[in-house]
Order: C-alpha cells, then structure tokens, then sequence
C-alpha cells in the first residue's frame, strides 16, 4: 500500500529546493564578502553611501528577502524530517510541523519588518 501524497507535500519539498539552492549560491558569496574579505582588507569595502543606497533599492530588498525567507523554509522543512523521520518521533508529527513552519513564518515576518519596515 503507498501513502497518498498531498499537493502541499509537494510544495513543500519544492520550496525546500528552492531554499537549498539560494542558500548555497548567495549565502557564501555575501559570508565571504562582508565576514572576511572586506574586514581582512582584502578588497575596499564600498562607500556607506553606495551601500546605503543599494539597501535602499527596492529590488535589493526583495531579492533579501527572498534569500531570507527560502532559507528559513528550507530550514523548517530539513529539521522537520531530521526531529519526526531521524529522531523517530512520529507521534509527534504534527506539533513538530507546526512548530518548525511556524518558526520560518515569524522568521519571515521578522524579515519583512527589518527590510521594508
């Protein structure tokens, strides 16, 4: 017998992808730039104004928010299936999805507030 998979399973893994994909591209690349490389002095780091002003840009904004919140998702998704699957909780299935989805959305309202609030 094969369990019946629902469309929001399938949303779920997608945005899981998605997150794992950005995550891996962007999150290095911006470690990188402002953990190591501009304060070793390795390369000027920009203008406040400059900097200031691609913050200020809406599509910058967007694009981190984005980042912001598919990496949230796919952290929820990951630590759902590592605490119900790999801990073997199953009984505790519900709570734990709620919990972990939960945690990504105030995480991206948190987001929301400090980028466009």
């Amino acid at each position: 017998m094969t369990a019946r998979r629902s469309s929001a399973e399938a949303v779920a893994w997608l945005l899981f992808s998605a997150g794992g994909v950005v995550s891996a591209l962007l999150v290095p690349v911006l470690l990188l730039l402002f953990g190591v490389v501009f304060p070793l002095g390795l390369l000027a780091p920009p203008e406040y104004p400059h900097l200031a002003a691609v913050f200020g840009h809406p599509l910058t904004r967007i694009v981190l928010f984005g980042l912001c919140v598919l990496a949230l998702l796919h952290w929820a998704h990951r630590f759902r299936y590592t605490l119900s699957e790999g801990l073997q909780l199953p009984r505790l299935r519900a709570p734990i999805t709620v919990l972990c989805y939960a945690g990504a959305l105030a995480g991206s309202v948190w987001a929301a507030v400090v980028l466009f609030g």
